[in-house]
């Protein structure tokens, strides 16, 4: 038996063929560039009857199909809101996909859910029963898995925990993506780092040499590790917020693991155990002992494998994640 897992991601769409044990059997990957709306749609479209044809190819057709979007699935209207893809505010993909699928069924979820399915399946949180993905790239959104099922909220928007609130006072800027995103994402280190720059006229280490304009988060871990004093600070700060949100999801959700994933880890990977010692001090005590952090097993594959994993749910028509049949 064979599944097809779909990655729509903001630059490229990543598509993998699975066999029902998590081995992969076909992959391929697609640019996403300047494509908008309907594009988009069909970019999908298309790899979905490509990868069909080369199942088919291989003498084994897929009997599902799971795809992973970078924002909210609307799983009772099977629409979706892709923030980075213009033109996606409310987009009818499912009907889309089964448009070309035939008889093969598709189910759609959010990217942060399937990093988290991804983990369990073939990654670093199997044999969990209660995980979470914190996923710090350009944003920052969390999959959740509680008692052995993901945790969705009354419209299907749970785990979106860049807009945590970790300190005060409220500022505008924070209006567009939350407090935790604006400071601690891949995008908001870039962005408070070119705050900074423009605050300190008499700064000269090792940003200087970069326009204002251009500074990244790869721009800053290059300098923390390069010893520079501004990046340091922004890099602690990072980890406090990183910290704090770690002792907020122990508290509340009494997880066993914390899986740190997405483009900044990577970079930040080392920074782990000072993240953990931050936790530790705003954390529920007993809760924060008993929990593991980690980082991502399956790295950029992660979507991927979670969209796979979905579309072998589909087939097995159960939701908890710990049926033997899906083992």
């Amino acid at each position: 038996m064979t599944v097809l897992g779909i990655d729509l991601g903001g630059t490229k769409l990543a598509a993998s063929i699975f066999s029902g044990e998590g081995n992969v059997l076909r992959s391929e990957n697609k640019a996403i560039g300047s494509l908008k709306r309907a594009e988009v749609g069909a970019l999908i479209s298309q790899v979905v009857l490509d990868m069909i044809g080369v199942s088919d190819s291989m003498g084994d057709r897929v009997k599902a199909i799971g795809v992973s979007v970078p924002g909210i699935s609307f799983s009772g209207k099977g629409t979706v809101w892709a923030p980075n893809i213009p033109g996606w505010e409310n987009y009818p993909l499912l009907d889309e996909l089964t448009g070309v699928s035939g008889d093969i069924p598709v189910t759609i979820d959010s990217d942060r859910a399937c990093y988290i399915l991804g983990e369990v399946w073939q990654g670093n949180a199997r044999g969990c029963r209660d995980a979470v993905f914190l996923a710090v790239g350009t944003g920052i959104g969390a999959g959740i898995l509680v008692d052995g099922r993901i945790l969705r909220g009354s419209s299907d928007i749970a785990g979106s925990v860049g807009w945590m609130a970790l300190n005060r006072p409220f500022d505008d800027r924070y209006s567009g993506c939350g407090f935790f995103e604006y400071h601690s994402s891949g995008e908001g280190i870039g962005k408070v780092a070119r705050q900074y720059l423009r605050e300190q006229e008499d700064y000269s280490g090792e940003l200087s040499s970069r326009r204002v304009e251009e500074i990244t988060s790869h721009d800053v871990f290059a300098a923390y590790h390069m010893n520079d004093p501004l990046a340091k600070k922004i890099i602690h700060e990072c980890v406090g917020y990183w910290g704090m949100a770690v002792a907020n999801l122990v508290s509340l959700l009494n997880p066993e693991k914390i899986i740190f994933g997405g483009g900044v880890f990577g970079p930040a990977k080392a920074l782990l155990p000072a993240i953990r010692e931050e936790a530790e001090k705003w954390a529920q005590p007993v809760s924060m002992k008993q929990v593991t952090l980690d980082t991502s097993g399956l790295g950029g594959d992660a979507g991927v494998y979670g969209a796979g994993y979905l579309a072998l749910k589909s087939i097995i028509g159960n939701n908890n994640l710990f049926d033997k049949n899906v083992q």
